[in-house]
């Protein structure tokens, strides 16, 4: 027997199918622009402690599940960035593990720290805006509710970073999780990108897909007039 398919019917399978391949095409379309800063196998163009940090599997790899943290690590990439959106995936494996993204930052001279805002990761600063070594204190945090509802543990995770003047946004796995207005005009606005683990137990922070791509004065003034 032959069936009909109704037109309606065929409208409906039409719209799944769209919608089914709709993040695909958005985020093929969406990285234009977009210049990667690490090229998943070499640590050209960055610097730190080789010792602590390592390429693996088409990532960069801070620490090691072999033995504690000693302290804060940090691995700069070589150029200053001002205005900019980052794109990376991160993921975070062990107890008490705690990284994150640091920008517009300026490493401390004689010691291992770096000094300027940090797109933090790690319990209780998952997807928020932390001032290391400077105001040390988180700027602005995301609700807890909202971490746990986007953040896959121990998994692989989008991180989007966009700083444009003094306004500076989050976004994990596509939800935003800051949205912050720098109040101090004194606070510098450029600076090295780099890549953390925390000092503590046994861990490892990885990150890879980093790409970049540079924002201009006439995205600013295009920004600011749209609010």
């Amino acid at each position: 027997m032959t069936r009909i398919v109704r037109p309606a019917v065929l409208l409906g399978l039409l719209a799944l199918l769209l919608f089914a391949a709709s993040p695909i095409w958005a985020a093929n379309a969406d990285e234009s622009g977009f210049t990667p800063i690490f090229d998943g196998k070499t640590l050209k163009g960055w610097n730190g402690n080789l010792k602590v940090f390592r390429v693996e599997e088409g990532a960069i790899v801070g620490g090691t599940m072999k033995e504690r943290i000693a302290h804060n690590d940090f691995l700069a990439y070589e150029k200053e960035f001002a205005d900019f959106e980052l794109r990376l995936k991160f993921k975070l494996i062990g107890k008490g593990v705690n990284g994150g993204v640091q920008i517009r930052s300026r490493r401390i001279p004689n010691n291992f720290e770096m000094s300027g805002y940090q797109a933090d990761l790690g319990d209780n600063y998952w997807g928020s805006l932390y001032d290391e070594s400077r105001r040390n204190k988180t700027l602005i945090a995301p609700k807890a509710e909202l971490i746990q509802k986007v953040l896959k543990r121990e998994a692989w995770n989008d991180y989007t970073i966009r700083c444009q003047g003094r306004h500076i946004q989050l976004w994990m796995n596509g939800e935003q999780t800051v949205d912050y207005t720098e109040p101090d005009e004194k606070i510098e606005q450029t600076g090295l990108i780099a890549l953390q683990i925390h000092a503590g137990e046994p861990s490892e922070a990885w990150y890879k897909d980093l790409r970049i791509k540079v924002l201009s004065s006439t995205d600013a003034k295009a920004e600011k007039k749209s609010k």
